[in-house]
């Protein structure tokens, strides 16, 4: 008898459903549809935790891993979670993918960051320089 192709196996729920179904089910926390928000992405401690080794230098799995108290599959999920959402990129060397920060993707945080606390403090000022006038009165 011949072995069933592994697309005959999976029936009509396709690559997509079936890895969905696996990370889903075995790390409900990581995300991977591509269309997460990045405050949301860097929110989660591990993906913090491993933009800040990144941040060092690039560097494989393996060596996240060993670095981190999660294992190798986790950070593999968190990687991809966070290249969906043009946090870090990998290229192939050997038989590794080293991972690495995407330098666009820290200045548009920091350009968020900016905008956000320019707006705080104009607000303060304003704050302030009202209550100013109404104390004069």
């Amino acid at each position: 008898m011949r072995p069933r192709s592994r697309a005959h196996r999976q029936g009509d729920r396709g690559d997509a459903a079936l890895t969905h179904l696996l990370v889903s089910g075995n790390l409900p926390f990581v995300t991977t549809n591509g269309s997460a928000n990045v405050w949301d992405v860097i929110g989660e401690r591990s993906r913090r935790e491993i933009l800040l080794l990144l941040a060092e230098q690039p560097r494989p799995v393996g060596e996240l891993a060993a670095a981190l108290p999660i294992s190798r599959p986790a950070v593999s999920q968190h990687l991809r979670v966070m290249k969906d959402a043009g946090l870090v990129s990998d290229t192939g060397e050997g038989t590794r993918r080293v991972y690495r920060v995407e330098p666009a993707a820290l200045l548009a945080l920091r350009d968020q960051l900016d905008t956000f606390w320019a707006r705080t403090l104009a607000g303060f000022e304003a704050s302030v320089t009202d209550t100013e006038r109404t104390d004069k009165k």
